[in-house]
């Protein structure tokens, strides 16, 4: 039987973010459903360049891609700092992989980033032993992230890294559709002394339970700080002008227009937001107060993603705590696991509409975050 969007659409969403690190909270894909990967060739060289941003907006153009190529359908995906996964039925399938392959060209030709690419069918995943199960939680009144779980995603995305399933290339000069991409708030600076990237993974052989016990006792500790180590502020993330990072996201928006004109009109655009936004007054409806802590009750910090990921701003006692924590799960074979700390987060944004409260805001360590913290484990010895 072959399950469209409704699949996906029937599932419960849940706010309790706890909940997530049970195996019982998540519900099989169906296997004519098709699994996506992507991830930036060489990122840790990149971030050595002082290209992380970049490097964040091409991991989120793929999803900016998906959401726009899904016709207005929700669909599962998990953004990962270097790259992303997503998840779509198997009528979509050609859809999904034009859309993968614009971002790709679009990466090499306009940023000279090799962004890899890959598609396999959830019954492809399951004959080699794995399972793909996703959940939905709720952050907010308006939006809602996938979580994933089963082993599938890891073991797709491994695959995509040995060279199979890639999607056929797409023409020099193809553009993706980026319609909402942008990365126009400041950088987060820590309140409470240091933003913690952290990626656990289950050990092998995996211990589910064992697995799920340690998630919670994570979650419990890092629930004592503030906010749950929220980098955002409750009223929302800050804005300078004019914004770090403006060429960025003309390039990213241009489409065919040229970069310079493209380059001005950004510095208009954000030159009134930030008015807007500083002054806190209503135009046409739009409400700036409103908007700013919508972004940051909207924020992407934690996930599961065949494991928890987390960005936090947390202080020395708790950065201590997590590793004693994980170094003892670690040393008994329940996981491996890799931290990374810096002085600020970073903020990478869809916002198709910001009259309308379903703008996602993905959130990870400005200094490199997420691809430092899985490269101690990729480092770490057998």
């Amino acid at each position: 039987m072959t399950h469209g969007f409704e699949f996906y659409d029937s599932l419960p969403k849940r706010d309790a973010f706890e909940a997530f690190a049970s195996p019982d909270a998540y519900t099989a894909l169906p296997d004519d459903w098709v699994v996506g990967t992507s991830d930036i060739v060489g990122s840790t060289q990149e971030i050595a360049k002082g290209r992380y941003k970049t490097v964040n907006m091409v991991g989120a153009a793929v999803i900016s891609a998906q959401v726009n190529a899904s016709g207005g359908h929700a669909l599962p995906y998990v953004f990962g700092g270097d790259g992303a996964a997503f998840a779509c039925p198997a009528h979509h399938r050609d859809h999904a992989a034009k859309a993968l392959a614009a971002v790709q060209v679009w990466a090499r030709e306009i940023f000279d980033i090799e962004l890899r690419t890959a598609m396999v069918s959830v019954a492809d995943i399951r004959a080699a032993g794995h399972d793909v199960a996703v959940a939905r939680h709720q952050a907010s009144e308006g939006v809602d992230y996938a979580m994933f779980s089963g082993g599938g995603l890891s073991w797709a995305e491994a695959q995509m890294k040995a060279g199979r399933h890639a999607i056929a290339s797409a023409p020099s000069g193809t553009l993706p559709n980026l319609d909402g991409l942008s990365c126009r708030w400041s950088h987060m600076k820590a309140r409470l002394g240091t933003i913690l990237s952290v990626v656990i993974q289950p050990g092998a052989p995996a211990q589910p339970d064992a697995f799920s016990a340690v998630c919670v006792a994570v979650l419990e500790r890092a629930g004592q700080l503030e906010r749950a180590g929220h980098p955002s502020p409750e009223i929302g993330p800050g804005t300078t002008w004019p914004p770090r990072d403006y060429e960025l996201d003309a390039k990213v928006s241009r489409k065919n227009m040229p970069l310079g004109k493209r380059k001005r009109q950004v510095l208009l655009e954000t030159a009134l937001a930030w008015v807007l936004l500083n002054v806190g007054l209503k135009i046409g409806g739009f409400d700036p107060k409103a908007y700013r802590r919508e972004v940051a009750s909207n924020a992407d910090f934690r996930k599961f993603d065949d494991g928890l990921k987390m960005t936090i701003d947390c202080d020395a006692e708790t950065v201590a705590d997590l590793r004693a924590l994980l170094d003892r799960a670690q040393a008994a074979g329940t996981l491996v696991y890799g931290m990374h700390s810096q002085d600020e987060a970073m903020m990478t944004c869809i916002v198709p509409s910001p009259m309308v409260n379903t703008h996602v805001h993905f959130i990870d360590g400005a200094a490199g975050g997420y691809t430092q913290a899985a490269s101690q484990i990729k480092a770490a010895p057998a």
